[in-house]
């Protein structure tokens, strides 16, 4: 059990699916204050309650479109109506594999899907962490954790918008760290490999490539994420900013 965490408020975003709902369950049973954050409400009351009742946990679920600025302010407020502190923020909402988009080549991808691609995953990102930095800066403490993917470090095939928004993002950190360090707020990365999860359709011949290419030789599934987030989100990692850590299995090694 990471250490540190009790009674901490984390905000995760997209927080009512798939690594989203695993990383709320991981920091509700550290005994965290779980605000569940996602743009699906009855998903975000549901895994909420879970907190609540399957962990003796405190939780408030926020219904957020994180594309939409005031929205993520809303968040922000009613966190801190709540909770009257920010602790951490978890950056997790964006389009990905469960989310219908184009998986041509770059001559195919339609502008207007490029647009959302952008303005979900990296505007929502930084409308998201401008919501919650007045609160951070006034506590003098913070921690952000950004989740990319893998397929910016190796280029994923046929979904350039997707692979740039995840690359983009992890420069985004780094300016970000650099920009609050002087607050005692943290901001880091996370790089998620393949991970089988809620709603994601597997080509049973993919999955098995995916294992064959890794070190450790097994379907990486949602709670293999939740021990490095909870890491990042705890005094454990205080002195570490602006840094990318690759969960893959041993994928693909980051230099």
């Amino acid at each position: 059990m990471i250490q540190g965490l009790r009674d901490k408020v984390v905000i995760v975003t997209g927080g009512g699916h798939g690594i989203g709902r695993a990383y709320c369950h991981g920091f509700a049973e550290a005994g965290a204050k779980v605000v569940v954050a996602d743009i699906d409400a009855p998903a975000a009351e549901k895994v909420a309650g879970e907190v609540v009742k399957q962990f003796d946990g405190k939780a408030l679920a926020a219904k957020v479109d994180v594309a939409n600025e005031q929205s993520t302010k809303d968040m922000a407020k009613l966190t801190l109506d709540k909770f009257s502190r920010i602790d951490v923020l978890v950056n997790n909402a964006a389009i990905f594999s469960t989310i219908p988009m184009n998986r041509g080549g770059i001559d195919t991808i339609d502008p207007a899907e490029w647009d959302r691609m952008m303005t979900v995953n990296l505007k929502g990102l930084f409308f998201c962490t401008r919501a919650v930095l007045p609160a951070m800066r006034q506590q003098k403490a913070g921690k952000i954790i950004n989740i990319s993917s893998g397929t910016a470090l190796n280029g994923g095939q046929n979904y350039i918008h997707y692979v740039t928004s995840k690359g983009a993002l992890i420069a985004m950190t780094r300016a970000m760290a650099r920009e609050v360090g002087d607050y005692g707020i943290c901001v880091n990365t996370v790089s998620p490999g393949f991970v089988v999860t809620e709603g994601r359709a597997v080509d049973p011949a993919f999955n098995a490539s995916r294992v064959a290419n890794r070190a450790i030789k097994r379907v990486q599934v949602e709670n293999d994420l939740v021990g490095t987030v909870m890491y990042l989100a705890s005094p454990e990692s205080d002195f570490m900013t602006g840094q990318l850590l690759n969960v893959d299995g041993g994928a693909y090694f980051v230099g």
